[in-house]
């Protein structure tokens, strides 16, 4: 209790400090807020804060600036801060409000000031209206922080009933939106209600400067709370008419951790899981094609796309649903027509596109927007209308030499409110665009133009080297074997003839048609042998034959001996039924068929042989 008493004492004695600092000054004591309107957006993860100021100056001296304060702890988790400035209630704007942050002296650290420059300056009795817009993400604590799959997810939030000003106000009031009307708590004051899904302050007059007022509000909030931890966006600019853009994420679910088992069952059937989101749906331009979605498993066939003339939306689902801490990552990509998006202006070109992410309510940790440009791109810059850290690289791709050149534009903590168009202007000659067609023609041409070299020209190292006449020499052998192989396969088969001409003679009896035969393969053995004779010779006096020209010449005096066996049997066979004695012919020629059996195995083995080697 001495504690907390002793932090509200140090906090009054620093509010009072500040505020005698600051009512010092001019600024502080000339200016007065008329009127101030606070609304609290807390549908979504993201704390959209929209205050409504009329200033008025009450000095005699002009004012040209307004100082405004958020705490620390809410500053820190600041991702947009803008500001507009306009005459009054429906009336045209009257300027564009410049912010910058300032450390007023003697303020104290638990604060952020920031000021704010007036398009013009305020005389005495003049007013001005301020629209201060800021967005906040991971302000909103999960409590409880862990929940179970069928419970309902609840978050907490703290700020102030009271505007925190170092300005007077006279009547200022608060209202806080709820997604739902299922409010656990929240602090009561003086003329506070809970209407449905708001919450509101006020209205409270006369509020001193820096008066504050803790409030907290605990509520269900079962809306998605999607966080992109990485987010990398690749814009791929083809002057042949077609950007492709692709966009690889990196999610998590950022609310309460989910505890427990999870029931597939529970979920699709009875509904268990409000506070797990499904399915996501992305924004794209009207004009969108080829549109495609998958992780790294493959494509994923859980999608929608649905279209009008002015959008495409593309509803994708995961492939499980995402509770509290479950994460997951896709890429998804898509193609858009040229001509909608880059321009010709001052000899440059200029390519306008959208810079956040294309999906509702997702906090971007870290987001990578990279611009390939084609290659022969030179000049190049960026405008963005917000901060961003910039730099460059290099991607190579089909057909190029040089690489083209990629503009990285990289920003932590993205909101919606920044998916807002930015530029790129370059160079890019046309010459460059014609480029890898020449070069493909070329590499065509030098192809064709190699081959009919390499198929007119004479490869050989010299025709008179002694490795191309050993060569030489050694097809001269092969040929002159293969031809001696086939001398032998016709004289194996004028053997069979005779065979066959016995067998006639055994069911025929007819002599003279049995010896015409044999007269006809004495005619055709000589022939055979004239032509094996030079062959011979040829074998005999090449070096290159010697390893086999041993087999070759066992092989035609094994053919030798069979024809001579052969004559015998046939003469044998022949002269027995000259004179009768068909009985004796078996016993006759047994022994001579045994040798013309061996002979005929022999020269099998040697064919064989031959063919190896």
């Amino acid at each position: 209790m001495k504690g907390g008493m002793s932090s509200s004492m140090c906090l009054l004695v620093s509010i009072i400090i500040t505020a005698a600092s600051l009512l010092s000054s001019p600024v502080a004591s000339d200016l007065v807020i008329s009127k101030l309107d606070r609304r609290v957006d807390l549908t979504s993860q993201i704390v959209r804060v929209t205050s409504t100021l009329k200033v008025k100056c009450t000095g005699p001296e002009p004012v040209s600036d307004v100082l405004v304060a958020f705490p620390e702890h809410q500053t820190k988790f600041m991702n947009l801060l803008l500001s507009t400035a306009s005459e009054g209630k429906g009336k045209p704007s009257a300027g564009s409000v410049s912010i910058r942050p300032v450390q007023p002296d003697g303020v104290p650290p638990s604060y952020a000031w920031f000021l704010l420059t007036l398009p013009k300056q305020l005389g005495k009795g003049e007013s001005i209206t301020l629209n201060v817009f800021a967005a906040f993400t991971r302000i909103l604590q999960p409590f409880p922080e862990k929940i179970t799959q069928g419970e309902d997810q609840m978050v907490v939030f703290k700020d102030s009933g009271y505007f925190l000003s170092p300005y007077l106000v006279k009547v200022q009031s608060l209202t806080f939106r709820l997604p739902e009307g299922k409010v656990e708590s929240y602090t009561k004051m003086e003329n506070s209600k809970l209407s449905g899904s708001e919450i509101k302050y006020g209205p409270y007059e006369n509020v001193p400067a820096f008066q504050q007022s803790p409030v907290a509000i605990h509520f269900v909030n079962n809306l998605p709370f999607v966080v992109a931890k990485e987010l990398v966006r690749e814009i791929e600019v083809s002057h042949w008419g077609n950007v492709q853009v692709t966009e690889h994420y990196n999610l998590f679910h950022g609310g309460a951790q989910s505890t427990g088992e999870f029931s597939r069952l529970d979920f699709q059937a009875r509904g268990k899981g409000p506070a797990a989101f499904r399915s996501l749906v992305a924004k794209l331009p009207a004009r969108a094609h080829s549109i495609y979605y998958r992780d790294a498993i493959g494509n994923i066939s859980t999608s929608n796309i649905y279209g009008d003339t002015s959008k495409t939306l593309l509803e994708i689902e995961p492939r499980y649903p995402m509770f509290g801490g479950w994460r997951t990552s896709f890429t998804i990509g898509y193609g858009l027509p040229l001509q909608d998006y880059l321009f010709h202006s001052d000899g440059k070109r200029l390519l306008n596109f959208t810079f956040g992410c294309p999906m509702d309510d997702v906090v971007v940790e870290k987001l990578l927007v990279k611009i390939v440009l084609p290659e022969g791109s030179t000049n190049i810059s960026a405008s963005v209308p917000f901060p961003v850290q910039q730099s460059e690289e290099t991607k190579f791709s089909h057909l190029d030499m040089v690489g083209r050149p990629v503009v990285v534009l990289e920003k932590r903590n993205v909101v919606p409110e920044h998916n807002l168009p930015f530029q790129v202007h370059y160079k890019f000659s046309k010459f460059s665009l014609l480029r890898e067609p020449l070069m493909l023609i070329t590499g065509f041409f030098l192809l064709f133009v190699a081959c009919i070299t390499y198929m007119n020209a004479d490869l050989t190292i010299s025709k008179f080297s002694p490795s191309y006449l050993a060569k030489l020499q050694w097809d001269e052998v092969q040929a002159a074997i293969q031809q001696v192989q086939n001398i032998i396969y016709r004289s194996l088969t004028i053997h069979d003839k005779l065979e066959g001409s016995l067998r006639d003679l055994s069911r025929t009896g007819d002599v003279q048609v049995c010896k015409a035969v044999r007269k006809t393969a004495d005619s055709s053995f000589k022939e055979l042998s004239k032509e094996l004779k030079p062959l011979l010779t040829f074998l005999q006096s090449s070096p290159q034959a010697l390893p086999i020209f041993s087999k070759v010449d066992d092989l035609v005096a094994k053919e030798r001996d069979l024809q001579e066996k052969m004559m015998l049997k046939h003469s044998t066979v022949v002269d027995s039924y000259e004179k009768k004695s068909g009985r004796d012919i078996e016993n006759k020629i047994v022994s001579i068929q045994q040798k013309i059996s061996a002979l005929r195995k022999e020269l099998d083995e040697l064919l064989d042989i031959i063919d190896e080697i």
